[in-house]
């Protein structure tokens, strides 16, 4: 036994190393800096250890504006983006002809480069001196006024960073959800059908609760990369995301670190401990949740 437990160990020193060296040791080293007062980075001194960074990341209106978008963008994307992607999974799993080419077709945006999804928004929502956008020309046809998507008012903006995220991350949704659908055994829709259930009732009942721990990973993996947008606005509104508005925290920590006002590594920390924080507190709670209503 004491043989077979050392192999163990030794089969999992790699990746206890790897985990050690390049996740443990940085969010022990940034835990560290985000106490460590007037940090230079030139000198690698400071002038005392505290809870300033905190206090000045907290009290930052940059900061307080991409906290502010970070939790929209993960209110509405994160249900809506699962919810879509649970309508579209159950009409791909019911249509026979064609079926696998349409999931390739939902499946090419998540294939596709960030930067140039971003591209072709920009095209057709931002507002240029030769055109309004395919958007406001449709906006237009109906009767109602252009709207400068990009540059304009701030709802406008956020809008179409949701629209954009959902339209990233719902393919590998729908991809994960079909193939949870196709998972679940037919003889319980057979029986189903035997009793004369609804299809309402069947999919409450059959379909829901064997699907829910896929359901449950997604929301979770959802929320977590919702908190880490940063390329969503970049590829929409340019590497200048204070100005117009749209930051986020991580890019409020990418800032700090290598931005216009960069240099200010303790601030950095700090605002990724606030972030790690955030994070750890919602997918607990989803955790929690799931105990009492996801079943295995």
């Amino acid at each position: 036994m004491k043989s077979n437990n050392m192999k163990a160990w030794l089969y999992l020193i790699p990746a206890i190393l790897f985990l050690g060296i390049f996740m443990v040791y940085p969010l022990v080293d940034v835990f560290i800096y985000s106490f460590e007062e007037g940090y230079n980075f030139a000198s690698q001194s400071f002038t005392g250890t505290g809870l300033f960074n905190y206090s000045y990341v907290l009290h930052d209106p940059y900061f307080l504006q991409a906290l502010k978008n970070t939790l929209i963008l993960v209110v509405i994307t994160v249900p809506v983006s699962t919810g879509l992607a649970l309508l579209i999974s159950l009409g791909l799993s019911s249509i026979k002809p064609l079926k696998h080419v349409f999931q390739t077709v939902y499946f090419l945006p998540y294939v596709t480069n960030t930067l140039a999804v971003g591209l072709v928004f920009m095209i057709l929502f931002k507002k240029t001196a030769y055109t309004d956008g395919l958007i406001n020309m449709l906006i237009q046809w109906f009767g109602g006024s252009s709207v400068d998507f990009i540059d304009g008012p701030y709802w406008a903006k956020m809008f179409v960073l949701c629209f954009y995220t959902i339209w990233i991350v719902m393919p590998f949704k729908i991809l994960i959800l079909t193939s949870a659908l196709a998972s679940v055994k037919q003889d319980y829709y057979n029986a189903a059908k035997i009793d004369g259930t609804s299809a309402l009732r069947t999919f409450g009942r059959i379909t829901l609760p064997m699907i829910s721990p896929m359901i449950f990973y997604l929301i979770i993996t959802g929320f977590i990369g919702a908190f880490k947008a940063y390329q969503d606005a970049v590829a929409l509104f340019g590497t200048d995301l204070n100005s117009a508005g749209m930051n986020t925290i991580v890019g409020y920590v990418y800032d700090m670190l290598y931005g216009d006002s960069g240099g200010y590594p303790s601030y950095a920390s700090a605002a990724a401990i606030i972030l790690f924080v955030i994070v750890l507190t919602i997918t607990t709670i989803n955790l929690m949740i799931r105990r009492k209503n996801v079943q295995y």
